[in-house]
């Protein structure tokens, strides 16, 4: 197995650092399920009050916020809307359909942002024989619309949409903290416009596990009851939950710099003939690219690269994605490109 140098497959690949990880050992810690556990509640009250909810319950994962959050708005036969690149369509293992016995109707877009008219659309006519629209769902940044940030016009203009045909909105903010970064948009401005909303801690902010769904107190008591049920309740969580705080503490601003060695890394492979960038702009922290006039298929291209330390997924027959994180810098990005360079020479 090639050893990994500069790994760029993910920004889950994130590793705590040793000021976290000190935060971590240090953690007063109690039982998360009783509400004794100080650094799981200072957590909890942190998000919530960023996002301006009135409550937060910390998950294991974003894809459980995603999961329950669609269990607690939806009922057996219910039809979630959102956009056809979403994360709970492509990566939570079926989920919608088999934990909230909801299906999805996919609106489809080129970089995961859709408008209002495109809503109205989706949305059925009420009638016994059609499935209730009943959850509209934003993912901000869009994973695979190349990190992509919403305007929090449209996002306020598609949930206006929702809200009048009596539907509950949920952003899946799996990236929410790029975007507030990139676009200057504090949280709590997404955050109005939902009924529910998450941040997930294990990727750009550098934590190994985690994530926080806010809402208001009633939807937080009924997630909790899910929590429960899909085996998400935890005992002595503040020693993980203490890297979050940590994270929102000091890892937050930096989040900057992960978006500008995204763009100095797609400059640079921009310039490699036989590869073409798959957006117009890097908006955050991700870069989908093309391979396909190289004459190698993205995983060939994925398995040279392993050989000189570097790791970037291949995410179809040609498309590449690299994602920067806190533990690559702006010479591991010049380096990897150079090896794509040289893999391709």
């Amino acid at each position: 197995m090639n050893q990994v140098n500069i790994d760029l497959y993910s920004d889950t690949h994130t590793k705590p650092s040793a000021a976290m990880r000190q935060a971590m050992a240090e953690a007063e810690v109690g039982d998360e399920q009783q509400f004794e556990d100080p650094t799981v509640n200072k957590l909890c009250d942190m998000v919530a009050t960023l996002l301006g909810k009135e409550r937060a319950v910390f998950l294991p994962s974003g894809t459980m916020c995603n999961q329950i959050s669609f269990r607690v708005h939806c009922r057996p036969g219910d039809e979630i809307i959102l956009d056809f690149s979403a994360h709970p369509i492509n990566a939570e293992s079926g989920g919608p359909p088999a934990l909230a016995m909801a299906q999805t109707r996919a609106i489809h877009t080129e970089r995961g942002i859709f408008t209002a008219d495109q809503v109205q659309e989706a949305i059925r006519p009420r009638r016994r024989h059609s499935p209730l629209s009943r959850v509209l769902s934003v993912e901000n940044t869009t994973n695979f619309g190349g990190g992509a940030v919403w305007p929090v016009e449209q996002v306020a203009a598609v949930t206006a949409v929702a809200h009048e045909n009596g539907m509950a909105s949920h952003m899946d903010g799996a990236r929410l903290m790029n975007a507030v970064v990139e676009s200057g948009t504090p949280a709590g401005d997404y955050a109005r416009h939902f009924d529910s909303i998450w941040l997930d801690l294990s990727k750009g902010l550098g934590c190994p596990i985690g994530g926080v769904l806010a809402g208001s107190d009633d939807f937080i008591e009924q997630a909790w009851r899910f929590k429960q049920q899909m085996g998400g309740a935890m005992r002595q969580a503040g020693i993980v939950a203490a890297a979050g705080v940590y994270a929102l503490e000091h890892n937050v601003e930096r989040l900057r710099e992960d978006h500008e060695n995204a763009r100095a890394f797609a400059r640079a492979i921009a310039q490699i003939p036989g590869i073409a960038l798959s957006h117009d702009r890097c908006d955050t922290n991700i870069v989908f690219f093309e391979v396909a006039e190289t004459g190698l298929t993205a995983a060939e291209v994925a398995e040279r690269l392993a050989g000189k330390g570097v790791r970037i997924g291949a995410m179809g027959p040609s498309q590449m994605r690299a994602v920067t994180h806190l533990d690559v810098d702006g010479d591991d990005l010049a380096a990897a490109a150079q090896a794509l360079r040289e893999v391709l020479a």
